[in-house]
């Protein structure tokens, strides 16, 4: 890839997605350069449903088709970042089905904007993040991928669900957008009309607290596969886990009110986050370990529902 190429993907990972950046910024060279066309990619797809600015579905069909014939290599691509990616693609083996994948994701945008149960949403998942983590975990070209692979993609959702728990306010005042899946809402009486009124009750606060719970279930299924990832990717994957993780601290700190006002990482905390998680790393290299120890993810509960087979029946401590 060109230099040219690289730095038009950095500036666009830069200014949309500082936190995973932060994170980025201590990949490998020989990774971090890929990351930053995968992400610029992403984004440049994501944008075309995320800011349609009234645009008519038809015409945002009609480019999401266009980047996927560039992205796939069936056209000249017209963008650096599509001509770095295509060249990314075909370097590291990136299947053909996984862009599909990503972008009938966010075709689905276009279209769909609630969803009735979780398998609903974690079938959108698949595509718009599941897929992200096995791009990703192709150009860190693990030696045990395939067992690598599974947790990549439960990390991959973890991202997207805290995601959609920070940002349930901007999702539904600028694109008519819930992604709480509904039957969670129902178990806590409440409405998609509540939300689109930006109506918080204790019932939806109960909704985000199951859903949180759900998104710490994939946290600790993905975390506990970054010991098979090259050593020296292990770091960055597990700081971009802290570091997306810490929401859930700022979203409990506000009683799970994401209504009124969307809970945001400051400067000073990522750095705190940063700072402990390298501390830590020091002196342990167990990622589940170092993660337990300064993640705002909380340790299992000792019931039985909740106990992880991967520990024998125990539940980890701190």
């Amino acid at each position: 890839m060109q230099q040219e190429h690289i730095d038009a993907g950095k500036a666009i990972q830069k200014r949309t997605g500082k936190t995973f950046y932060l994170a980025t910024r201590f990949l490998p060279e020989r990774v971090r350069h890929a990351t930053h066309v995968l992400y610029a990619f992403f984004r440049i797809a994501d944008e075309v449903v995320d800011d349609a600015d009234g645009t008519p579905p038809a015409q945002q069909r009609a480019e999401l088709e266009d980047l996927r014939a560039q992205a796939l290599g069936e056209v000249e691509p017209t963008d650096p970042v599509l001509e770095a990616f295509v060249e990314l693609k075909a370097r590291y083996g990136i299947a053909d089905e996984e862009v599909e994948e990503f972008v009938d994701a966010m075709a689905t945008d276009i279209t769909t904007s609630r969803y009735e149960t979780y398998a609903d949403l974690e079938a959108y998942m698949r595509g718009s993040a599941a897929s992200v983590g096995v791009m990703m975990t192709a150009i860190m070209e693990p030696e045990m991928e395939e067992t690598a692979l599974p947790h990549a993609t439960k990390l991959g959702e973890a991202f997207q669900l805290t995601n959609f728990l920070r940002d349930v306010r901007e999702d539904v005042v600028d694109r008519d957008r819930i992604y709480l899946p509904q039957e969670t809402l129902s178990n806590h009486d409440v409405s998609a009309e509540q939300i689109e009124s930006l109506e918080y009750s204790e019932g939806f606060a109960g909704a985000m607290a199951d859903e949180l719970k759900r998104a710490e279930r994939l946290y600790r299924d993905g975390v506990a596969g970054i010991r098979y990832l090259p050593a020296d990717c292990q770091l960055p994957v597990l700081l971009a886990a802290v570091l997306y993780a810490e929401h859930h601290a700022l979203i409990r700190n506000q009683e799970y009110d994401v209504l009124e006002s969307e809970p945001a990482l400051s400067t000073s905390r990522k750095l705190w986050c940063l700072a402990k998680t390298r501390w830590h790393w020091h002196w342990n290299r167990d990622p589940e370990a170092v993660f337990q120890r300064v993640s705002a993810v909380p340790p299992i509960e000792a019931d039985a529902d909740s106990r992880d087979s991967r520990f024998g029946g125990h539940t980890p401590t701190r």
